[in-house]
């Protein structure tokens, strides 16, 4: 399996393409997770589709066109929409996608969706490449930590999907003091290695067990 941990959606950027032409192939198709909205921003269809619909959506253009510089056609992605698709639908285009894409936004919500649709399993079962930005990083981890900012006024712990163990993730990492206190926090209480990917220039990629950091990745231990 390979997993890819990711600061944003610009995987066409020149420092992250060189390294991920390798795995991203032409002839893969895309299940992108648009799970992790704000219950306060997305309330329907509608809202959903501002995001993320082929026709006017905010990110979808930013989301679909950095596969297309892998030479992934839109054809071949599709999205799991909160609203329209239903557990039976979702698990199809999780089943036959090359790649799960787990997108940004909040990281617990995207999990208690996933649950809501039964979709742990077949998301588990997955063998290709699972890749996700921001919150789609972090749920990539069995837990994972957030350090305090306007989403989450504390730092805690959360359980996500368990396909690495074996690190702790701070994503938008800027040195800030909140940032650094979390990751001592999570050295002294788990005793595991803490990579902090650089704000929208830094980059993890798993590959089968093997850990690369691409960009600019601080590693504590």
């Amino acid at each position: 399996m390979i997993n890819i941990l990711l600061e944003g959606y610009d995987i066409d950027a020149p420092w992250l393409y060189d390294k991920l032409k390798n795995y991203i192939q032409p002839t893969h198709r895309v299940a992108v997770i648009a799970f992790s909205f704000r219950d306060s921003r997305v309330k329907s269809l509608d809202d959903w589709n501002v995001l993320y619909s082929k026709d006017n959506g905010r990110f979808y253009g930013g989301i679909v066109g950095s596969f297309a510089a892998y030479g992934v056609s839109d054809d071949n992605i599709s999205f799991v929409n909160y609203f329209t698709d239903t557990k039976e639908s979702a698990k199809r285009k999780i089943e036959n996608a090359d790649i799960i894409y787990f997108l940004g936004g909040l990281p617990d919500r995207m999990m208690e969706r996933i649950k809501e649709f039964d979709l742990q399993d077949v998301l588990m079962s997955h063998d290709g490449i699972v890749m996700g930005y921001s919150a789609g990083a972090v749920i990539q981890l069995s837990e994972y930590h957030l350090s305090p900012d306007d989403d989450y006024p504390e730092f805690k712990y959360y359980k996500g999907l368990p396909y690495l163990n074996d690190f702790y993730l701070e994503v938008h990492y800027e040195g800030t003091f909140s940032q650094n206190a979390a990751i001592q926090k999570v050295l002294e209480e788990r005793k595991k290695t803490v990579y902090a990917t650089a704000l929208m220039n830094g980059a993890i990629l798993v590959d089968n067990g093997v850990v690369k950091l691409l960009g600019d990745v601080k590693a504590y231990k």
